[in-house]
Order: structure tokens, then sequence, then C-alpha cells
């Protein structure tokens, strides 16, 4: 599969999201890689087509954690060269589609993120919905089944980041490890995070009742999976995110089972 690969492109005649130039709403780097792990970033992107008028979002909400994650991308990558392992990431806002989420769900389109309002996501018809399940989570859902499929016995690993304030509470937690039902490789992991320079621990500050592991259960079938939770104040700078990303490499070489194995 070609770097920046788009699975299905919407013909000329048909309405589009993304204008001609702006590209692909996914992309897949590395994808010979060797490592029997696959990377995934679902919020890699601030990026909003310009037709949606940034989504009429104020100026101080157009590039907050709001939009996508900060630093999740450039530990991405660094995980990506470190285990020389293919990664899909998304290439467009999570706050137009969010590909960690499923069609149905309320905040694949939120007209609201804690404090953030999005005027560009209120009262969406279920045309204007459909068209974007179609041009931006569809292609970027088909990308990663086609990675995946031609690695059966892969781990499935996802990077995020998240913020160091929630609704005006600081949070303490550095480095969550999340995991849909089968918590091995966020159980293994966790007992090889020594080797990170931060705190780690379970399901924080998220977990699965949240509804933020659709990704592991869509595509994390029978594979050893975990989500990646950084708080982005700890991966603020380049340097800050390869160092980051080479020590969680490290931890995934560490904690994965052989070929998948339970």
């Amino acid at each position: 599969m070609p770097e920046g690969h788009l699975n299905g492109m919407t013909s000329p005649s048909e309405p589009s999201i993304l204008a001609a130039g702006e590209g692909s709403p996914v992309e897949c780097l590395n994808p010979q890689g060797t490592a029997g792990v696959v990377l995934v970033c679902e919020h890699a992107s601030p990026f909003i087509p310009a037709g949606l008028t940034d989504l009429g979002l104020s100026e101080a909400d157009r590039w907050s954690h709001a939009v996508w994650d900060p630093g999740a991308m450039e530990v991405a990558r660094a995980m990506s060269a470190a285990l020389d392992a293919p990664l899909v990431a998304a290439r467009v806002s999570r706050l137009v589609y969010d590909c960690n989420r499923p069609p149905e769900a309320e905040g694949a389109m939120p007209a609201r993120t804690e404090t953030v309002e999005v005027p560009g996501n209120r009262d969406l018809t279920p045309e204007a919905r459909a068209l974007r399940v179609r041009e931006v989570y569809e292609p970027f859902r088909r990308t990663l089944a086609e990675v995946l499929a031609d690695r059966p016995n892969a781990a499935l690993v996802t990077v995020h980041s998240f913020t160091p304030v929630w609704f005006g509470t600081p949070r303490s937690a550095e480095i969550g490890l999340l995991h849909d039902a089968d918590d091995r490789l966020a159980r293994a992991m966790l007992g090889k995070s020594s080797i990170l320079p931060s705190g780690v621990a379970l399901n924080v500050p998220y977990s699965a009742a949240d509804g933020v592991t659709h990704t592991l259960r869509e595509h994390g079938q029978g594979r050893q999976s975990v989500m990646i939770e950084i708080r982005n104040d700890l991966i603020a700078d380049t340097a800050a995110a390869h160092e980051m990303g080479g020590a969680l490499a490290a931890v995934c070489i560490a904690s994965i089972a052989p070929e998948g194995a339970a």
C-alpha cells in the first residue's frame, strides 16, 4: 500500500467535504514496516477542510485539544521509526469526524466538547453526517483493516494525548494504558513501565466505559491491543515527543507476546 493511500474517493459529481488539493483523509506511513505491531493515530491532525470554514470555532479554540491530540502524531512517528511499524493516521480533525467513534455515536461529530462549542456540528442533517462518514471514517476504517489483514498476528497500538486540565480540574495522570475486553497487552506494558520517564496507570484518564476504545473493539478482535494516552504537556515539543516515542517503543518490544500468542 503506498503512503498516503486513500481507500475510496468521492466522484466529481457527488458532494464532497475535501476539495481538490486537500489530499486524503487518511495516510499510512511506513506501510512495508516489518514489526509485529500496527500503530494508529486517530486524532493526529488539526486540519479542517476549507469548505467547513473552521466549523465556526473561535480563534482560541481552533488549535485546542478539542480539535486534535497535540503531540500524539510525533510520538507515533517516533514509535514507527523505532519499531519499523506501519502507522495509520487520520488527516482530518476529530471534530469533523472522530475516527475513534462509530458513526452512530454522538461524539463522532460533537456539537460541544468539554467547554468548546462547535457551531458547524450543530443540527447536522442525516445527509451531512453520512457524507462525513463516507469521506472521512470509511476510508480510515478500510485502510486500517487492509493493513491489519496483511498482518494477522500483529498487535494493535493506538496513540493519543490528553489535556492536563479537564473541566477546570488538573489531572495527575501522566500516561494511561487503556484496554477493551482484552487486557493482555495493557497489563504486560504496565509491568514493563519502569522503562518510561513518567508515571503509568491502567485505564486513566478514561476507560472503555467512556466509549473511547472503538478502534480497539472494531479492529482488535483476537489481537493484543492497547490504547496509549499521554498527558500532552509531557510531549509539548518535538524532542520530548521523540523521547517518549522511543521509550514507548521499548516497552512495546518488551511486552508484546511473539506471533500474537496469548
